[in-house]
């Protein structure tokens, strides 16, 4: 009797220490989660600049790899949506960087330019993090779709590392594809990204997101949403106020997630969800 009880107050002692540690662990989580949200914009600042609009944020653990940002000066506005590499407390690193590289950019820019902006995000990247291209080197980076817009000119900049911007007008989807590289070291040679002009109109509805949303496994297979959907799913309800857009995103995806086949069980979150949507 006397092993089995030191075996048991062993046990429990072990048992008590693997909690006091993951509550430790979880704290300090959370209190990161306190600073992130801090670096990303209000949403009643988003919504000053842009009153019909929407911000679809769901990260898949306490702290995200997906960020947003906004900047405004004058008729210049400057917005991102970035996919960092992994989630959680790595991707939330990423973010932080990525937040503080674009200020330090976009406040140097006399004129800023989408495609010079994200050349510069991707050299300070790979300079914080010692990327060289040489064999067992650091990769990590990001995705990111950023546009420039001027409403003095009615004038839409784009530039996107691997993630594309969508532009909906008058019930009429146009995808505007990023360039097959990310912000941080490349296989390929390093090239500037492309910066696309795009004139603008009243009523235009712009998106930039993340792979989140659609890589998400459900449904009645078990399978991702993938984007052909999912541009189904924006040119059906891009007319709606964009707080309504919101909403049908968040029923859409946890519908999903549920999955309706027979045997197929609920999904968990796969990765951080990030979506905006601004009618112009």
């Amino acid at each position: 009797m006397t092993l089995e009880k030191d075996l048991r107050i062993k046990i429990e002692a072990q048992r008590d220490e693997i909690a006091r540690q993951k509550k430790e662990l979880t704290d300090s989580i959370q209190y990161a989660s306190l600073i992130q949200s801090a670096l990303l914009p209000p949403a009643k600042y988003f919504n000053k600049i842009f009153p019909e609009s929407f911000i679809f944020f769901k990260p898949k653990d306490i702290v995200s790899g997906d960020f947003y940002w906004i900047y405004k000066n004058k008729n210049i506005i400057i917005v991102a949506a970035a996919d960092c590499t992994g989630h959680g407390v790595p991707g939330a690193f990423m973010s932080v960087l990525g937040i503080s590289f674009l200020n330090e950019i976009v406040t140097k820019s006399c004129i800023p330019i989408a495609s010079s902006i994200l050349n510069q995000l991707r050299e300070n990247v790979m300079k914080s993090l010692h990327q060289t291209g040489e064999g067992g080197g650091q990769k990590d980076g990001m995705d990111i779709a950023l546009c420039v817009i001027d409403t003095k000119e009615n004038e839409l900049q784009f530039s996107g590392a691997n993630n594309p911007l969508y532009l909906i007008r008058k019930g009429k989807l146009t995808k505007i594809k990023g360039d097959r590289m990310p912000i941080g070291i490349n296989a390929i040679e390093e090239i500037s990204f492309t910066n696309h002009k795009i004139p603008i109109k009243t009523n235009d509805c712009i998106y930039i997101f993340s792979d989140g949303f659609t890589d998400q496994f459900g449904g009645p297979k078990g399978k991702k949403f993938k984007y052909k959907p999912f541009q189904q799913l924006l040119t059906e309800i891009h007319d709606k106020p964009m707080n309504e857009q919101k909403v049908i995103f968040e029923h859409t995806i946890e519908e999903w997630k549920a999955g309706t086949g027979e045997n197929v069980k609920s999904f968990e979150q796969v990765d951080d969800i990030l979506i905006i949507g601004i009618r112009l």
